[in-house]
């Protein structure tokens, strides 16, 4: 016990040095974040549980078999003990299925689609309430925020109203990124032409940090904004400070705003354009490229080519254009006349 007495007078420093640390991970005030970090400290006791006689009985045993204690019993002869054997392999087994179990109850409650059930420990989810739909995307390097009811946008900065369930939709422009607000909930990852969802509740106002948790190029290292929680007053307040303030964000002023750039500072839309987020997400916000839904619809219905090269002047001047080597409808090429998606899923006879 004499080689702990050092160690004793380190903590009173360990404990000043940690009061300036950020424990908002585990001390969130948010739900979701409030249920991971319980299952955090849950399942570190668990663990404690043999990794702490393991350390401690390594240290009796070096100490009490030592060369120089001629009192330890010799015993060269041992070899079994039942009951030693059935706590060494008993407790451990106990851990891993008690972990296991808590693996897979949190995995389905805490699942970021699913939508919550309640707001907070002690409250049920009301059956009136109507979530939140934030509509997210990763930029290099900053995040946009679609608010689809409010008819709004910011760029670097987020607010929703206490105790009202928020469901992200959220996709990338470029590369993978991270979604990640610590006092609100886990990361989530941010792919291009796909969408993850989460579902999560902020339980206190405050001013909050977001950043991305996924490296993503040279900017990564400023890519954060703030996340404000307010009342619900407040929140409507917020919403037409950017209605007032902002401008139009269109597909043009999109593509703008999707090249690289690096801290950027908050701005406001005060308006978006119709279906801009799904547009972001099926890769077509320019014009003359075909969305991806609308590809991998015409793919779920057979295609739209043919690989018969021997009727290649024949099938242009019905309208059939060769794509290296496919034919396919050529207006189906521009997203603008979406109607000749419709009952168009087969080249014409003999093409």
């Amino acid at each position: 016990m004499t080689l702990l007495k050092p160690l004793r007078g380190l903590l009173p420093l360990a404990a000043v040095l940690l009061t300036g640390c950020n424990t908002v991970v585990m001390n969130p005030s948010g739900d979701i974040a409030s249920q991971q970090a319980h299952l955090i400290v849950v399942s570190t006791l668990l663990m404690l549980l043999i990794i702490v006689p393991v350390i401690v009985l390594t240290l009796v045993f070096a100490w009490r078999y030592r060369q120089s204690n001629k009192a330890a019993a010799y015993e060269p002869d041992w070899d079994h003990s039942t009951q030693l054997e059935l706590v060494i392999w008993g407790a451990p087994l106990l851990i891993i299925i008690a972990l296991g179990l808590l693996t897979w109850i949190s995995t389905h409650t805490l699942d970021p689609y699913r939508p919550l059930h309640r707001l907070d420990a002690q409250r049920e989810m009301p059956s009136d309430i109507k979530p939140l739909t934030v509509e997210v995307v990763a930029l290099d390097w900053k995040w946009l925020f679609i608010y689809p009811e409010q008819g709004i946008a910011t760029v670097n900065e987020l607010a929703a109203p206490v105790d009202v369930p928020i469901q992200f939709k959220i996709t990338a422009s470029t590369v993978m990124n991270s979604f990640y607000i610590p006092a609100l909930a886990g990361q989530i990852y941010a792919m291009p032409g796909m969408q993850t969802q989460l579902h999560a509740v902020i339980n206190q106002a405050g001013e909050f940090e977001g950043f991305s948790a996924n490296y993503s190029g040279a900017g990564f290292s400023g890519m954060r904004f703030k996340f404000h929680g307010l009342s619900g007053a407040d929140f409507e307040k917020w919403v037409q400070t950017n209605k007032n303030a902002g401008s139009t964000l269109g597909r043009a002023e999109y593509l703008k705003l999707e090249q690289p750039s690096e801290r950027d500072p908050v701005q406001r839309f005060a308006s978006v354009a119709p279906d801009l987020y799904n547009a972001i997400l099926n890769r077509c916000v320019d014009s003359s490229k075909m969305c991806m839904n609308e590809m991998m619809a015409i793919d779920a219905a057979g295609g739209m080519g043919t690989n018969n090269f021997s009727v290649a002047t024949r099938g242009e001047a019905q309208g059939w254009k060769q794509r290296g080597a496919r034919y396919v409808k050529a207006e189906l090429c521009t997203p603008n006349d979406r109607s000749n998606l419709d009952g168009a899923t087969t080249a014409p006879t003999g093409l």
